[in-house]
């Protein structure tokens, strides 16, 4: 059946999950008609979006990705919150096909009322998201979830594009992984804004300690991406929810700071300073 672009409107307004799902699948269509109407359908939620938590997480397969979206999105609606997903798995280099299978990972995720799962194939693009993530993001923005969390395919170091388009990216890391130089690399140590050294037991705790240790002195080489912030690296168990709490209180840290950071910035603009020097009106950005 074929939806018009107000009743996608009306339907992700109401939080319809079927008409989300549906107006997803529009902006992922390569059809010409169907782009014609997604830009269309874009362009009018727009004023409607803004007011959401993005989330990037992101980890080498094994980390524990699907476990911790689930439990961290169960504890996120327990503290009065809405939770999309948004899952990108890999595809197959030769038919494009994806098995998204991260669903019916989080069963328990599912069920809940307040939580909104879609699957999407990466189709070879690059970066850890799907080429229409952003699209997507806005869509479950605009039907008001308060936290978007996109797991990213999963590959490795390349996975930076995901930080781009979220405002807090989340590395999940295991020990024993078999790379001791993982914490030490370029490119996505840079990126991130939370370490969670996941799957710690009493087995293993004074091994992620030291993992703990490791990676705080890495961070120290690595200039920081946000002022003021100095990224956190927290032990626990997704599994066994152990070290959640911390994660979330961290989120809600630091997405604070940088809304504090931008009503500075805006304050400086309306309220330029007069150059001492010159008598001249400039602009001392933060």
């Amino acid at each position: 059946m074929k939806f018009s672009t107000e009743e996608l409107i009306q339907g992700i307004r109401s939080g319809n999950k079927r008409l989300i799902a549906k107006a997803i699948t529009l902006v992922e269509s390569k059809k010409a008609e169907h782009r014609e109407q997604a830009e269309e359908l874009l362009k009018k939620i727009m004023p409607f979006t803004g007011n959401s938590i993005r989330v990037g997480v992101t980890g080498v397969p094994g980390a524990g990705k699907s476990t911790f979206i689930e439990n961290f999105g169960r504890l996120a609606i327990l503290n009065g919150k809405k939770v999309a997903v948004l899952a990108i798995d890999p595809s197959s280099a030769v038919n494009k096909g994806s098995i998204l299978g991260d669903k019916t990972r989080m069963e328990e995720l599912a069920k809940e009322e307040n939580a909104f799962i879609r699957p999407s194939p990466s189709s070879g693009f690059l970066g850890g998201v799907a080429n229409t993530t952003f699209e997507t993001m806005m869509i479950c923005e605009a039907a008001g979830y308060d936290y978007i969390l996109i797991e990213t395919v999963g590959v490795g170091q390349s996975e930076v594009l995901v930080a781009d388009i979220t405002d807090i990216f989340l590395f999940l890391k295991i020990i024993g992984g078999g790379d001791e130089l993982q914490g030490i690399k370029r490119g996505i140590m840079e990126m991130v804004d939370v370490i969670f050294i996941n799957k710690v037991d009493q087995d293993n705790l004074q091994k992620a300690k030291s993992t703990r240790l490791e990676l705080k002195r890495a961070l120290d080489f690595i200039p920081p991406k946000e002022k003021d912030w100095k990224v956190p690296v927290l032990l626990g168990s997704a599994l066994h929810n152990e070290g959640l709490g911390d994660v979330y209180d961290k989120i809600d840290e630091f997405i604070n700071l940088k809304k504090r950071r931008a009503v500075l910035k805006r304050l400086e603009f309306n309220n330029p300073k007069k150059d001492s020097i010159t008598g001249c009106r400039s602009m001392f950005w933060l």
